[in-house]
């Protein structure tokens, strides 16, 4: 039996508390950068101290988002849910206690890693695609996907202000408060058993996984994912230090990233919209080949803080708009009974790519005192990415039939 034809929670409920956590868990993310400074300077740290610890937090996340995303399938997202909660929690606190390096690697990495695991995307659209019919699962990924990036846009300025008026250290303590919100949306996300139950017990996790990775097409949308990764946060992470470098006012920056976040929001819901329509394999190398074209012109053409503005916005739209397209294409190729599973597998790439993005900026800028190796990489993957997704095959897995019993 299908998991929409007993359907028990209600499109809006889901899209609303989905949305709500995905808000709170992505938006606090985006906004560590601006602990930095203050932390390290306090602690007298270095800044690769805390660069590692964020470093570790992205692998965390993509590690643990495998195993969390095989306990939603199997549990529901509810209790996931909880947990992550809690571990972001812990983790904040810990973040503002840490006496040492080591600590702050273990506790504003590897927990909070743990905790971006559960409260992100992979459980939040594994929900989704046993809950929402087929038809309007794309689209409904996609308003999930902005929210995330609503919450980058929404919840920035807010930490910010936070530091500037209660102190990082309090801020912190504030943050862990405001996450535990997560618990009492997670209500709202809670499945019936009988329902999670009916949905996937034809295939064992291993089968689920031996069948994926056999198949070519998971295997490219995994690919193109590590692309994805690697371009979005070498760009969020050193764009900064790259228009210091060129001269520029780190007022343009700010702003810069600040249009990223807005016209994210626009980018995953349009991307979402379309993929319940077109092909999304076709979207997906489009998606690409625009970033690596964007890319190419903002290098190309005189920089001024009306450049970056445009390219801001432009790279901003494209953002993540790959999210609910890959997403969406797992779902429809492999159904949703390891949905939480498999996407936790293929965003695993992409925290590879975002590990991978981020050190060889630092790695080749250190050894060559320049970005445009790392620029070149950026628009050479993406057209990679663009080439290697138009063969996916997006039609659902041909499956033997079960054997009667």
């Amino acid at each position: 039996m299908h998991p929409t034809a007993s359907q028990s929670l209600s499109l809006k409920q889901v899209l609303l508390c989905g949305a709500m956590i995905v808000t709170l868990s992505m938006g606090i993310r985006h906004g560590f950068g601006l602990w930095l400074q203050p932390i390290t300077q306090e602690q007298g740290w270095s800044r690769q101290a805390f660069s590692f610890a964020i470093a570790v937090q992205n692998l965390s996340w993509g590690l643990i988002g495998v195993f969390a995303g095989m306990l939603a399938d199997k549990l529901g997202a509810f209790r996931v849910l909880i947990a992550g909660a809690v571990l972001y929690a812990l983790g904040l606190l810990g973040m503002a206690f840490s006496p040492t390096p080591f600590v702050f690697a273990l506790t504003a990495g590897v927990l909070i890693g743990a905790a971006q695991a559960g409260t992100t995307y992979a459980v939040i659209y594994g929900v989704i695609g046993r809950q929402i019919a087929a038809e309007k699962r794309s689209w409904a990924m996609g308003v999930a996907a902005a929210a995330g990036s609503f919450g980058q846009f929404l919840m920035v300025p807010v930490e910010g202000q936070l530091i500037a008026r209660l102190g990082w250290h309090t801020a912190l303590i504030v943050l862990a408060v405001m996450v535990l919100m997560i618990v009492p949306l997670a209500f709202g996300l809670r499945e019936p058993r009988h329902e999670s139950v009916m949905v996937r017990r034809s295939q064992t996790i291993g089968q689920a996984i031996r069948e994926a990775f056999g198949y070519p097409s998971f295997v490219l949308l995994t690919a193109g994912y590590f692309v994805c990764g690697f371009q979005v946060v070498f760009i969020g992470v050193h764009m900064p230090s790259y228009l210091k470098d060129k001269g520029l006012s780190p007022e343009v920056a700010s702003y810069a990233l600040a249009l990223i976040g807005l016209f994210n929001v626009f980018g995953t819901y349009v991307a979402g919209s379309l993929g319940a329509r077109l092909a999304k394999r076709k979207l997906l190398a489009a998606i690409y080949l625009a970033r690596a074209a964007a890319i190419a012109l903002f290098l190309i053409a005189p920089l001024s803080p009306a450049s970056v503005y445009v390219f801001a916005s432009v790279m901003g739209f494209l953002w993540l708009s790959t999210v609910p397209l890959t997403s969406g294409l797992v779902a429809q190729i492999f159904g949703v009974a390891h949905l939480s599973m498999l996407g936790g597998i293929v965003f695993f790439s992409h925290q590879v790519g975002s590990f991978l993005g981020v050190w060889l900026g630092g790695y080749l800028y250190d050894r060559t005192g320049s970005y445009d190796i790392v620029w070149y990489l950026a628009i050479a993957l993406g057209i990679f990415a663009a080439l290697i997704n138009l063969p996916v095959k997006e039609g659902a897995i041909a499956r033997p039939a079960p054997r009667p019993a």
